[in-house]
């Protein structure tokens, strides 16, 4: 499995990555590009929305696969895409710790730093060759650490091309 370190010396096209938080008056909840890592944006909600509410998509992205609220490890399953789909990987979570995400069909792994009393929400894009595949995600996560997924299809973004 890769990590996202070893995502970047991959030659496969990915998005970039951030840990940003984004105010109300950011128009985009997506960070700028590069093509060295996942595209993650790591989104403090202050409260406004549970994790109990699984992450949302853009209207230009299609649904593969969601996992409600989950406290600890756990894997699920989403659906095959279009060819030249890239997936998005949404992950809402709130509890002291770091959890670790992995995508076995792209063998992309990411870690995702989930904050006590705050609620934060992360967009991964992945533009992997095999991304349209089905398959399957596995979360590692303290059991203090609760959260959701949303797993999506979708365009990778005009910058995110190589």
């Amino acid at each position: 499995m890769l990590s996202v370190a070893g995502a970047a010396m991959t030659s496969v096209a990915l998005a970039g990555c951030t840990d940003t938080p984004v105010t109300d008056d950011t128009p985009s909840r997506r960070p700028a590009p590069s093509s060295s890592a996942p595209a993650s944006s790591g989104q403090p909600d202050e409260g406004r929305v549970p994790v109990a509410v699984p992450p949302e998509l853009d209207r230009s992205e299609r649904m593969a696969g969601q996992q409600p609220e989950t406290t600890g490890s756990a894997g699920f399953s989403y659906a095959e895409g279009a060819a030249g789909d890239a997936l998005i990987v949404a992950v809402r979570c709130r509890g002291a710790g770091t959890m670790n995400v992995a995508v076995s069909t792209v063998s992309v792994s990411f870690p995702v730093r989930c904050l006590a009393g705050e609620t934060r929400t992360f967009y991964n894009q992945l533009g992997l060759s095999g991304a349209e595949k089905p398959g399957s995600v596995r979360v590692t996560a303290p059991p203090g650490v609760h959260w959701s997924m949303t797993i999506g299809r979708g365009e990778l973004a005009a910058d995110d091309h190589q």
